[in-house]
């Protein structure tokens, strides 16, 4: 089965309808894991979570555009949380010059202070890298003492910075880009391969067509594996079983 290793689905986008978002993805998936994004969600992720603990899995971390003027009172409060257990990472954080480069130096220090929580904690980290990948990249081999891991969520990269982010025993997230036409997501696969790859979906936010302007949801992640499969002229049993395989081992999904 398949597993959407990256889903917002406690957000109030799915107030009206989770259970049957969850029925739906679990016809299809084994898991789905939920990034955190700041203080103000924990409580929803926590609820979500709560509908099917065994299936939904969260990680917990402080997203770059949350990285404000109080981003060590939120650092304070999410590791705490994190010292309650039961995260399978760190995340989701890292940078985001998209929205806002004059947080840079906060969203850097942000960063390296979860960088240091994911080695100590020896958990994998999920990295946002929104027109900041050359950073996100210096940042994590500069922070690389053996112990880091982890995926670059919605990787969007080139070859050659995908194969750095590989190099520093990362993997790279692929979601619903891939399906968009003008993306450049599938020439780059095609020259990475299928090795080190995990499917997510990233709902609500980028729907893979058809599904375009919709929101998004965790089931979706069957029509990127099915890209993927295209993509790399390989089966989608061989993909979904590749892909699920590398994010079971990622985040140690039972």
């Amino acid at each position: 089965m398949l597993i959407d290793t990256h889903a917002h689905i406690y957000l109030p986008e799915f107030d009206a309808d989770r259970p049957a978002v969850l029925e739906r993805a679990f016809a299809r998936l084994s898991h789905v894991l939920l990034p955190n994004i700041d203080s103000r969600s924990i409580d929803a992720l926590r609820r979500t979570v709560d509908l099917d603990p065994i299936r939904c899995r969260p990680t917990m971390g402080l997203h770059p555009c949350s990285v404000q003027n109080d981003y060590t009172a939120e650092l304070a409060r999410i590791e705490a949380e994190l010292a309650r257990g039961g995260f399978v990472a760190v995340g989701e954080c890292g940078l985001d010059y998209y929205w806002d480069t004059s947080t840079k130096a906060r969203q850097q220090d942000a960063l390296r202070v979860q960088l240091g929580w994911a080695a100590e904690l020896g958990l994998p980290v999920v990295l946002h890298t929104r027109e900041s990948m050359a950073d996100t990249l210096r940042l994590v081999e500069a922070a690389q003492d053996g112990r880091l891991r982890g995926v670059f969520h919605c990787f969007g990269g080139t070859v050659e910075e995908g194969r750095r982010a590989m190099a520093l025993g990362f993997c790279l997230g692929i979601g619903g880009v891939l399906t968009y036409k003008n993306s450049g997501l599938a020439a780059t696969l095609a020259e990475l391969g299928l090795e080190g790859l995990v499917l997510e979906t990233d709902s609500p936010y980028l729907p893979p067509v058809p599904h375009r302007g919709q929101r998004n949801e965790p089931a979706y992640v069957e029509l990127v594996a099915e890209r993927l499969a295209q993509v790399l002229g390989l089966p989608l049993e061989e993909v979904a079983a590749a892909t699920s395989a590398t994010a079971r081992r990622l985040f140690v999904l039972d």
